[in-house]
């Protein structure tokens, strides 16, 4: 490859390995505010250095990734690959912890906060794990799916981690600090959980509708935020 093909290549690599990474950290900081304070960058930083360590795992197995994408079983005529299984139950996985997180959210609400059930720093890194692990494999196809050469790949992850790491902690605060975009971002969480459960059963929705209308949603909830605050001055 010439010098201008790897320099694009890594770029665009590397872009949409964070846009799927911001979904690993959405999920991460609203577990983590489950924590008491001191312990909620703790599991920010372990839950995104655990993405890295399993992203570098995997590029390491790349035959094994590849052989995800041959047929295991036949259902209603439907042949699932390993990364249909794998995406399917993620996706659902997803869905349930979106979901009780919305209910999380609401017990704190109607009881006051701490009222609700407490959460341990090993449960929750353990569901961190979970969710890493769904969105590494995810991150890893797409990246062999768009670059041949292993050292671009791996490259494209630390870079993507440390970006992580950078935006994780205001991102976290801004979801800490506004509830409403807090429901938006579980409710971001549950669209991909459908997403990931319709790619897996054989029905994949395209990516640009998804981040599109997400897009859409979030400037409607910046601009409904900015309205309530002139309101507030008034």
């Amino acid at each position: 490859m010439e010098v201008l093909d790897i320099i694009i290549a890594l770029l665009t690599l590397i872009t949409l390995e964070v846009v799927l990474g911001i979904d690993n950290i959405i999920f991460i900081s609203i577990l983590a505010d489950r924590l008491p304070e001191g312990q909620r960058d703790k599991l920010r930083k372990l839950g995104i250095g655990l993405a890295m360590v399993l992203r570098l795992a995997l590029l390491a197995l790349i035959s094994w990734i590849m052989k995800l994408d041959v047929q295991l079983v036949e259902l209603f005529g439907h042949g699932f690959t390993g990364k249909d299984l794998i995406l399917f139950f993620g996706g659902i996985f997803l869905l349930y912890k979106a979901t009780r997180e919305l209910g999380h959210m609401t017990e704190e609400a109607v009881e006051g906060p701490g009222k609700s059930k407490a959460a341990t720093f090993g449960a929750l890194l353990f569901q961190v794990l979970m969710l890493d692990l769904v969105f590494s494999i995810d991150s890893i196809i797409t990246a062999v799916g768009m670059v041949n050469e292993l050292w671009l790949m791996y490259v494209a992850v630390v870079v993507t981690v440390i970006i992580m790491l950078i935006a994780s902690k205001p991102i976290a605060a801004f979801i800490s600090q506004h509830p409403s975009f807090k429901v938006l971002a579980l409710s971001f969480l549950m669209v991909i959980g459908v997403a990931l459960v319709a790619e897996g059963a054989g029905y994949p929705i395209p990516k640009g509708f998804i981040y599109s209308s997400m897009a859409f949603a979030f400037f409607v909830e910046v601009v409904q935020l900015r309205v309530l605050r002139k309101k507030m001055k008034q």
